[in-house]
């Protein structure tokens, strides 16, 4: 493998890992919310 090829792989691998991250962030975000909410009524 060319080292021009594996840079552009690792970048999108890096990418990639960036993206789910923050989509993983945001769901983890809401269900602390949801389980706050929930705590606080009772």
């Amino acid at each position: 493998m060319s080292s021009k090829r594996a840079m552009k792989q690792a970048q999108k691998q890096a990418y990639a890992k960036h993206r789910s991250n923050i989509t993983n962030s945001r769901f983890e975000k809401k269900i602390k919310n949801n389980f706050l909410k929930k705590k606080k009524k009772n």
